[in-house]
């Protein structure tokens, strides 16, 4: 593999000349938002009986990404996208990640009979 521990980064992703006087003032700018892109949402699901079986976990994405719930408060235009699932099936809470615009069916059984999602955290789109 070819030694690349000489190599520098001369310039910032807008084109900008990078200095040691540039990090400093450039770095570690927090700001409200995320780098994924559009809306974020980060979910839990949880189970009829505190567990989510797999049935439940595929219901539940499935209804997610097409808004067809049984939930009263979700409608076609809250239809999101699931960009990541993680926990394991049967052994307590799922998480997922949903991108979209729409507004998240909190009331126990919208996507699915037994099944409730909360919202843990709702990043915003990429901002100024």
């Amino acid at each position: 593999m070819a030694d690349l521990t000489s190599i520098r980064q001369t310039t910032d992703n807008s084109g900008n000349a990078i200095a040691a006087a540039y990090a400093p003032a450039n770095n570690f700018i927090a700001k409200v938002g995320q780098g994924i892109a559009g809306r974020t949402v980060i979910v839990s699901v949880v189970g009829s009986g505190g567990d989510v079986s797999q049935v439940e976990l595929n219901g539940t994405i499935a209804n997610i990404t097409t808004a067809s719930a049984a939930g009263a408060g979700v409608s076609a235009a809250d239809a999101f996208t699931v960009v990541g699932v993680t926990g394991t099936v049967a052994s307590g809470t799922m998480y997922l990640a949903l991108q979209g615009t729409g507004t998240v069916g909190t009331d126990a059984a919208d996507y699915y009979a037994g099944v409730t999602v909360s919202v843990v955290a709702d990043f915003a789109g990429l901002q100024a």
